[in-house]
């Protein structure tokens, strides 16, 4: 339960009795703690931020400030469920040593997987669609909330250190998975050169299916959700997020590797959603480099993982010690079954 001393603060700073609201614990986000506080036809979500994953909370609301005063909400098919300014004008409350935000309660359905394509075209749709209403807005005023958070050079380096500094012994299966991402850094120098060519845009990030609100029936997306990685970055970024996480048949978590394959038919509806969210927005080289984003998503995770495995578990939760390792490993064969495709070659 949340404590008194933060319901009574909240409540002045946001002009609500939030003493009269029913406040619960809500969801499953691993990142900030969450409540729902429902009164009749008043529904909010209160959020205390986890200023241990987002060291500074000012950049954020940096970034969502820019967007509550220039982003075209109208434009929009969907909620866009942002934090709300309190009575001082901030979407960040400093309460104590905390900081906590209000944000409006969106009524639908969080998916944790994709059962048909035409939910995978919706969920592309809606982030490319994102894209191309933020255009007009000004990408060098928006700050980097996550510095190098998808930046492959980045994490390839950090992966070649901690297999070198490791305490562990590296033979036998451990090796060869070193190797087979050593052997990738091919999907490094293509990255390099994509981002020379194409423009920034304002991106969420962190496409995954639970980011999204689905109306009860699913076919049509209620609001994108968890806004706090919204930032510059590159289409194919949020592209090749939605492949790693929507079009795999077994999330990246599961151990029956030899099963782990992308499933094409969900493939072809992201890319198509995509496309038609984007409404001509993207250039043609930005297209062109949507493949190449399904396939570097997957690495730059499988990399994260091996790392941080090698590193002694010291970014990812886990719930058993090799865990880190299987997901690395999980990402590796499932990085093969799109590289068999040949969506990139296209």
């Amino acid at each position: 339960m949340i404590e008194q001393s933060y319901i009574s603060r909240l409540s002045t700073l946001y002009n609500l009795d939030f003493s009269t609201f029913n406040i619960s614990l809500f969801g499953a986000g691993h990142i900030h703690q969450t409540w729902l506080a429902n009164r009749e036809t008043q529904s909010y979500i209160i959020q205390k931020f986890n200023k241990n994953v987002f060291k500074n909370p000012g950049l954020i609301a940096h970034n969502h400030q820019l967007l509550i005063d220039h982003l075209d909400f109208e434009a929009l098919d969907f909620d866009f469920p942002l934090p709300i300014p309190n009575v001082k004008g901030r979407t960040l409350c400093l309460v104590g040593d905390e900081y906590f935000r209000v944000l409006p309660f969106i009524e639908g359905v969080c998916l944790q997987e994709i059962e048909q394509p035409k939910q995978a075209f919706l969920a592309a749709s809606a982030f490319a669609s994102l894209i191309q209403v933020a255009v007009p807005l000004d990408v060098n005023l928006f700050q980097e909330v996550i510095p190098g958070f998808h930046d492959l050079e980045l994490r390839f380096s950090q992966f070649i250190e901690a297999r070198e500094y490791t305490r562990l012994k590296i033979s036998g299966e451990l090796a060869a998975i070193c190797e087979f991402y050593l052997q990738q850094s091919g999907i490094v120098k293509e990255y390099q050169m994509w981002i020379s060519l194409l423009p920034k845009r304002i991106t969420h990030n962190d496409t995954k299916i639970n980011n999204l609100i689905f109306s009860a029936d699913l076919t049509k997306v209620e609001a994108i959700i968890d806004l706090d990685t919204m930032m510059p970055g590159y289409a194919f970024n949020d592209f090749g997020d939605l492949v790693r996480t929507v079009s795999c048949n077994l999330d990246e978590n599961s151990l029956d590797f030899d099963s782990l394959k992308v499933n094409v038919d969900k493939y072809q509806a992201l890319y198509e959603g995509f496309l038609e969210g984007s409404r001509d927005t993207l250039t043609k080289d930005e297209i062109a480099s949507l493949h190449f984003g399904g396939g570097m998503m997957i690495y730059i995770m499988g990399l994260r993982f091996l790392t941080d495995y090698l590193n002694g578990n010291i970014y990812y939760q886990i719930k058993y010690e090799n865990q880190n390792y299987d997901r690395a490993k999980n990402q590796m064969y499932l990085l093969k079954s799109l590289q068999q495709l040949g969506f990139n070659k296209q």
